[in-house]
């Protein structure tokens, strides 16, 4: 395994992250487990959840996430060699069933996120605490134009002395952004100058199908250290070329919930058949070849991958041993420009 700095701290992440959306849904208690005791084993350190997991997002599984992960025997016996991070939701009419439904980064949220997360994980502390979506009205989640809004929503300094406050009293190492924006990732780190607390990862979209943190946000990572942990770097799963030709896997994320379409597009489809073919011409599974350019990316921190299956883990993992070559990564940039960002 790889490891990298987590932007200007001390901590050292694997460059494989393990995402675990699915525990709770699509994965057993037993099968997470197995998954990260497995991933352990790999040399991986770095977990990531969220106070809202599992996906798809519900009042009967919210949090279930985080409490198998709090029950996962390797949590209490290795904590100091485990990087744990979680996330705080913001402004939704979604979740009317998460704190009287008035879900939002003031104090009053974040305290008591921050204190339930600890006690659904069984821990003392969080590794990397992450704002899970801007707390304004902006682009984020796929969203295409830009429309002005001038609705109020908590300043930035406001929510960073707040998370001041939590990590004096021990209970977050560090603190990370998601789903951010080139004008709100470097408006919190200006902010740190005032010594508040600075960012030091932001969690964004990244992959063949979506390569649109390059413009903007990949020079603020690599020039301010606040690095990216890439989600979704297999689109869903498209990108191992499995749902081609319209077949749907039983089991399978698309199978299940078919209106999960992000990364499924026409464009995108046409994109993913010559990334497969592409793959098949150096014989490269096409799940390792995504993911092994992910990794390379200089502004990368960490790729968080997921699996529901041990083989779709082992698979994944794998990724992290494959070098491209400079030929193949500038047929990758071939393809790209063909099919530019089909799925933002």
């Amino acid at each position: 395994m790889q490891y990298r700095k987590l932007g200007r701290s001390n901590i050292d992440v694997s460059v494989i992250c393990l995402g675990t959306m699915t525990y709770g849904e699509q994965n057993s208690k037993a099968e997470g487990h197995l998954q990260l005791d497995y991933a352990f084993d790999q040399g991986i350190n770095f977990i990531d959840t969220a106070e809202m997991y599992p996906i798809p997002p519900k009042k009967s599984t919210y949090s279930n996430t985080e409490q198998i992960i709090g029950k996962w025997d390797k949590l209490q016996t290795e904590r100091d060699k485990i990087i744990l991070a979680t996330k705080v939701i913001g402004k939704s009419q979604s979740f009317d069933y998460v704190r009287n439904g008035n879900t939002c980064l003031d104090k009053k949220n974040i305290k008591e996120a921050i204190n339930s997360s600890l006690k659904r994980l069984k821990v003392e502390y969080i590794d990397l605490y992450q704002l899970h979506w801007p707390d304004r009205p902006t682009n984020y989640f796929g969203q295409r134009g830009y429309i002005a809004n001038n609705s109020n929503f908590y300043s930035f300094e406001e929510i960073l002395h707040v998370l001041q406050e939590i990590k004096q009293e021990g209970k977050v190492r560090e603190f990370g952004l998601s789903n951010e924006t080139p004008w709100g990732a470097m408006s919190y780190l200006n902010l740190s100058s005032n010594n508040l607390p600075r960012m030091q990862s932001i969690q964004n979209p990244y992959s063949l199908l979506n390569r649109t943190f390059e413009v903007g946000l990949a020079e603020i990572s690599h020039r301010e250290k606040c690095g990216l942990l890439a989600y979704s770097p297999l689109g869903f799963g498209v990108l191992s070329g499995k749902y081609l030709d319209n077949q749907f896997p039983e089991g399978s994320r698309l199978k299940l919930y078919k209106d999960y379409l992000r990364y499924s597009s026409t464009n995108s489809t046409n994109a993913v058949i010559a990334y497969c073919e592409l793959a098949k011409k150096y014989n490269l599974d096409p799940a390792v070849m995504a993911l092994a350019f992910t990794h390379s990316r200089s502004f990368l921190t960490s790729t968080i991958i997921g699996a529901t299956t041990m083989n779709q883990l082992k698979t994944n993992i794998e990724s992290i041993n494959v070098d491209l070559s400079k030929e193949l990564l500038e047929e990758i940039n071939t393809i790209h420009e063909k099919n530019p960002n089909p799925s933002p």
